[in-house]
């Protein structure tokens, strides 16, 4: 019989004397080529594979100790679960019941007025870099028309996938499409009956989310032959309704499971700021279009970081909505308890647009959870200058700047300086324990959730087809048990309570993104990908309690500029 130990009650731990403990660096080898392609063979194997991965286990966080050998007195947590929330001040409530274009309305009187001076300087600026509203601007003053930047978009498109190396931004673009989009677009305009504000917008949606006409392959080379799309996922159904023109699919890593974007089966998306360099993911592609310009707003999907890692990478806005805030109808991960469906774009302002036309979450959600209202915060300076004074901030300081790249927390810390000095927002110190716990729980319960609606799959032998890092992944999740779920569960609940408590003392946590810049991209991992777990523990060392608490969080890009 097993040794066991016990946690104390999560009410009775004395979180004053819980010590910050520095995470080990993930113990795996970084494969790729002929390597990656032996160590995938061994652990296939029925019995030697299942002994390589129970050491790996064993040499990173011990998971036998921390789920199976220790006592977790708190029930499980099989889904977030949130205490009943009061209306926060200087925000607008969105009526989910109305539809998305009302919404939308309600969401313009957030914003600052629009001062198409700031923007147009000139006869004929770029389409590049424009805002949400630099789009409406120039629609409702005839200086340009959907259909006229459509092919601009066609061109720059073309260009990027004829580029040496090719951008590998889109799995799935249709040129007749994006055309009759923008030409229906057009015609509202020229007739003075624009649908919303984001008529005429042009988008990208990750490759996971249906939107008709395209497939949805969720970056593999065979599922939609199994999952053909017969209409648009809720979220992109709402965002068309408002006259949003899609321009494709963007591509992503495999299933999701991974955080660079490296995807061999239809190109390694590029950053935009450095070629050479990750974007991040799996939301790679979204976020790499937005940050080259080429839209000002995407759909991604979020349930390990995989909006704000990539978001953070490139420079954009990601939000990681409240879990079941938006509909997850239509997406292929849709059951999932970790993940959701999110915006990114290039501005906090064109973020909250896009948000308040998604917004709303299901039926059967709102039965079963009772979330609290959809919300906005309103940036009208007289409003929120005052909101923005009290704001707490908690930072826990050993956490916040254990990096792998020491610029990070430094031009972290100064931007909340910036903060302090432009706002007066206050800063408290605080704890948040049992980190390595939550790594622990959030991996089983990830791994849990991607690989049961795939293990039809793997009676067939269709898994085979997948790539070698996916497949490594697999492989893993495949060793967690029903006992190591249900305490991954158990620790959720704990993690909630623990975060519940902070959040009494402040309103936002504070960390960096990521803990570590974009990472270059070896020219051998190209052609079938990399294994590269210790790139993944930096990336991910900051964002699991949103997935796994199901809070939201959003990243914004930080940088030298004094604004």
């Amino acid at each position: 019989m097993g040794k066991k130990s016990a946690k104390l009650p999560v009410e009775e731990v004395d979180v004053s004397a819980v010590k910050y403990h520095q995470p080990t660096t993930v113990k795996a080898p970084h494969l790729m080529g002929l390597a990656h392609k032996m160590f995938v063979w061994l652990i296939e194997l029925p019995i030697l594979g299942a002994i390589i991965l129970e050491v790996y286990k064993r040499m990173n966080n011990n998971f036998n100790k921390v789920l199976r050998n220790t006592v977790i007195p708190e029930k499980p947590m099989f889904r977030p679960e949130f205490p009943p929330q009061e209306k926060e001040p200087g925000v607008v409530v969105l009526d989910e019941d109305k539809e998305p274009t009302i919404r939308l309305a309600s969401a313009l009187q957030c914003l600052p007025p629009y001062d198409s001076s700031r923007h147009w300087n000139h006869d004929s600026p770029p389409f590049l870099y424009w805002t949400i509203r630099d789009y409406a601007h120039a629609y409702r003053s005839n200086l340009t028309t959907p259909s006229i930047l459509a092919e601009r978009i066609i061109s720059a498109v073309e260009k990027s996938n004829n580029r040496k190396p090719p951008m590998s931004f889109l799995v799935s673009f249709n040129v007749d499409d994006v055309r009759k989009q923008a030409a229906a677009s057009t015609q509202r305009f020229s007739e003075g009956n624009p649908l919303s504000i984001l008529d005429g917008i042009f988008m990208a949606i990750k490759d996971d989310t249906d939107c008709f006409p395209h497939s949805s392959k969720g970056g593999t080379t065979w599922l939609h032959k199994l999952r053909p799309v017969k209409q648009d996922a809720v979220c992109v159904s709402r965002l068309r309704s408002c006259g949003v023109i899609f321009i494709g699919k963007a591509n992503m890593n495999e299933l999701g499971l991974g955080t660079t974007g490296n995807n061999p089966n239809y190109g390694t998306t590029r950053n935009p700021h450095s070629t050479d360099r990750y974007t991040g993911g799996s939301s790679s592609g979204p976020a790499a279009i937005v940050a080259s310009g080429l839209c000002p707003a995407a759909v991604g999907t979020d349930g390990g970081g995989s909006v704000r890692i990539p978001s953070s990478l490139c420079g954009v806005v990601g939000l990681k909505t409240t879990f079941a805030r938006i509909d997850m109808k239509g997406l292929i991960c849709g059951s999932g308890t970790v993940e959701v469906v999110s915006p990114l774009a290039a501005t906090v302002e064109d973020t909250m647009l896009v948000y308040a036309a998604m917004g709303g979450c299901s039926p059967v959600d709102r039965i079963s959870l009772n979330p609290s209202a959809l919300c906005l915060p309103n940036l009208s300076p007289s409003v929120n200058l005052d909101i923005l004074r009290s704001t707490r901030l908690g930072k826990y300081s050993e956490w916040f700047h254990d990096v792998y790249c020491p610029d990070i927390s430094t031009k972290c810390e100064d931007a909340l300086n910036l903060l302090l000095e432009s706002f007066g927002c206050k800063i408290t110190e605080i704890t948040v324990p049992e980190l390595e716990e939550m790594r622990t729980a959030h991996l089983v319960t990830i791994g849990a959730e991607s690989l049961n609606g795939l293990y039809p799959n793997y009676e067939d032998g269709t898994c085979s087809k997948l790539t070698l890092d996916t497949r490594v992944c697999l492989e893993l999740f495949r060793t967690f048990s029903a006992v190591d779920y249900v305490s991954a569960q158990r620790l959720r609940r704990r993690l909630m309570y623990y975060h519940m408590e902070i959040f009494k003392k402040v309103d936002i946590i504070v960390t960096p993104t990521t803990g570590m810049t974009a990472p270059k991209i070896p020219l051998s991992s190209l052609e079938h990908g990399e294994t590269n777990y210790e790139v993944t523990g930096y990336l991910m060392r900051f964002i699991l309690a949103g997935n796994l608490l199901g809070l939201p969080a959003v990243t914004v890009p930080v940088n030298d500029r004094k604004i």
